[in-house]
C-alpha cells in the first residue's frame, strides 16, 4: 500500500560554501501509513534536525537530496492541483501560536480563510457554524474567543485555535512542531488530549515533534530519536523509552528531571571531554559516548534491528539484521486499540 506521506533518504544541507555548511538531515526515511492513523514522536535535543524535518514534511523547504512523496507523488514535481490536495491533507501546528496569527485580524480569520480556500462551506452562515463548532471542540467558548485579536487571548487559547483549525480542515496528517513547549503545564494535557482525539475520532495521523520525552511517551505509539540529523533509534515508544539501547537515548532519558531533591539535575550528563575532541567520520555521537571504541570513529553504524519493535544505529547493537532506511517502519508498533487510555478531555 502506498504511504500517505513518505520521507525517503532525505539529506538537507544549509549554507553555500564547502567550509560553511550545516548538514541538518542525513539519510532520513520514514512514512505515514494511509491505512492506519498513528501518532509518531520525533525527539532529540535542540539542533538535532527536528524542525528542519517538520518544515520539509510540510513542503516549506525541499531536500538537498532525497524525496518527499505524498500518495506516491514527488511533492517537488507536483502540479498546482496536486499541491492543493497536499496542502489540504498535510497541516501544521507550530511551536509559537502567536507567530501564526496576523495581529491585524481577529482570530476568526485564521479559521474562516481555510474554509473558503478549500471550499468547505457553501455560505457565510455555514462558515460561522463550522468555526463555532471547531472552537467548542477544543474546549473554548465561542462567545469568549471569536471576535478577539490574538493579543487578547492567552498562548494556550491561541494554540487551541490552531488545533481547532486542524479540526476544521480534517487533514490526513498533522505535523505538530513542539506544540506545547510554550504552553502552561496546566494546559498541556488539554492540547495533547485534543491531538489524541483528532487521531482516534477523525483518523488523523500526527507527527509529534518534541524534545520532551515524557509527553511523547504519553501520546505516541512510536518514536524516532534524532541526533545531529540522523536517526539513532526507532521503534515502539514503550520499548524505546523503557529499555533504550543507544547511548544517546539513554542520555536523554537519564537527563529527564525527577522529583528527587537528593538527585542533582544534570549529574548524569555526558560531556565532550577535551581528550576526545577528535574529528569523526563514523558515529556522530562518538565524542560524547562513554562506550566509544575505534570503529565508532571511522565507520558509520548501520541501523540494526534489536527487537521486533525496535532498531538502533550503534555498534553495541549490531548483532541483528541491518535495516535499509526505507524499512524503518517495520519496527513500529501496530495502531493502538480504540479503548486505549487518553489524556483528559478539553475543558
Amino acid at each position: 500500500m502506498t504511504p500517505l506521506l513518505e520521507v525517503r533518504n532525505v539529506r538537507k544541507v544549509f549554507g553555500g560554501g564547502k567550509s560553511d555548511t550545516t548538514v541538518a538531515l542525513e539519510g532520513v526515511s520514514f512514512s505515514v501509513s494511509s491505512e492506519h492513523p498513528s501518532i509518531t514522536g520525533i525527539v532529540g535535543e535542540s539542533g538535532s534536525g527536528k524542525t528542519t524535518l517538520a518544515r520539509l514534511m510540510l513542503g516549506i523547504i525541499g531536500p538537498t537530496h532525497g524525496y518527499l512523496f505524498h500518495r506516491g507523488r514527488d511533492v517537488a514535481a507536483m502540479s498546482r492541483r496536486e499541491r492543493r490536495e497536499f496542502r489540504l491533507e498535510v497541516q501544521p501546528i507550530f511551536q509559537d501560536p502567536f507567530d501564526v496569527f496576523n495581529p491585524f485580524y481577529h482570530v476568526d480569520h485564521a479559521l474562516a480563510v481555510p474554509i473558503r480556500h478549500f471550499k468547505l462551506a457553501d455560505s457565510r452562515r455555514e462558515v460561522q457554524r463550522m468555526v463555532a463548532e471547531a472552537v467548542e471542540a477544543v474546549g473554548l467558548r465561542p462567545s469568549e474567543t471569536l471576535g478577539r485579536y490574538p493579543h487578547q487571548l492567552s498562548g494556550g487559547q491561541c494554540q487551541r485555535i490552531m488545533v481547532a483549525r486542524a479540526f476544521l480542515i480534517q487533514p490526513r496528517v498533522i505535523v505538530a512542531d513542539e506544540p506545547v513547549s510554550m504552553i502552561d503545564a496546566s494546559l498541556r494535557a488539554t492540547i495533547l488530549g485534543s491531538l489524541q482525539r483528532l487521531n482516534r475520532e477523525l483518523a488523523i495521523s500526527v507527527v509529534y515533534i518534541t524534545h520532551d520525552l515524557m509527553t511523547a511517551y504519553q501520546i505516541c505509539e512510536n518514536i524516532i530519536v534524532f541526533y545531529r540529523g540522523s536517526i539513532v533509534e526507532a521503534g515502539s515508544v514503550e520499548r524505546v523509552i523503557r529499555s533504550p539501547k543507544h547511548p544517546y537515548t539513554q542520555l536523554l532519558i537519564s537527563s529527564t528531571p525527577l522529583p528527587d531533591p537528593k538527585r542533582r539535575w544534570g549529574e548524569d550528563a555526558i560531556v565532550e571531554e577535551e581528550s576526545t575532541r577528535r574529528s569523526t567520520s563514523g558515529c556522530k555521537f562518538a565524542p560524547r559516548c562513554p562506550s566509544a571504541h575505534e570503529p565508532c570513529w571511522t565507520t558509520v553504524p548501520s541501523l540494526c534491528r534489536t527487537d521486533a519493535d525496535r532498531a538502533a544505529a550503534c555498534f553495541l547493537c549490531s548483532d541483528g539484521p541491518v535495516l535499509e532506511n526505507e524499512e524503518i517502519n517495520q519496527v513500529f508498533a501496530p495502531p493502538q486499540a480504540e479503548n486505549a487510555p487518553t489524556l483528559p478531555e478539553a475543558n
